[in-house]
């Protein structure tokens, strides 16, 4: 029972792993979030355009990477930092308590 049990998290961990390298639809979908805030009016238009400018260079890092055909662990790294950083980043400015 054990081993079926580790086999399972082992399997599970790797689906979820192979998921989190797909760094482009995560960066849609934060810049879809982005936009959603704006339209209901959590985040100020500066905020916004803080935050676009975040997802702009997030792109340009992405495809700047990209252009040899293959992403090293480095690369990969820096990414996924870039993308953490800009969700920490909109999760404060939405919940930062300001009234508009």
């Amino acid at each position: 029972m054990k081993k079926n049990a580790v086999l399972i998290v082992i399997i599970l961990f790797a689906a979820l792993h192979t998921n989190a390298q797909n760094f482009k639809a995560e960066q849609k979908k934060q810049e879809k979030i982005i936009k959603s805030a704006r339209k209901s009016k959590k985040v100020t238009d500066l905020e916004y355009e803080k935050l676009m400018k975040e997802q702009e260079t997030i792109k340009y890092t992405i495809e700047k990477y990209e252009m040899d055909g293959a992403l090293d662990a480095h690369e990969k790294n820096v990414i996924h930092d870039k993308l953490e950083r800009a969700e920490r980043r909109l999760r404060r400015y939405k919940t930062n308590g300001e009234v508009y």
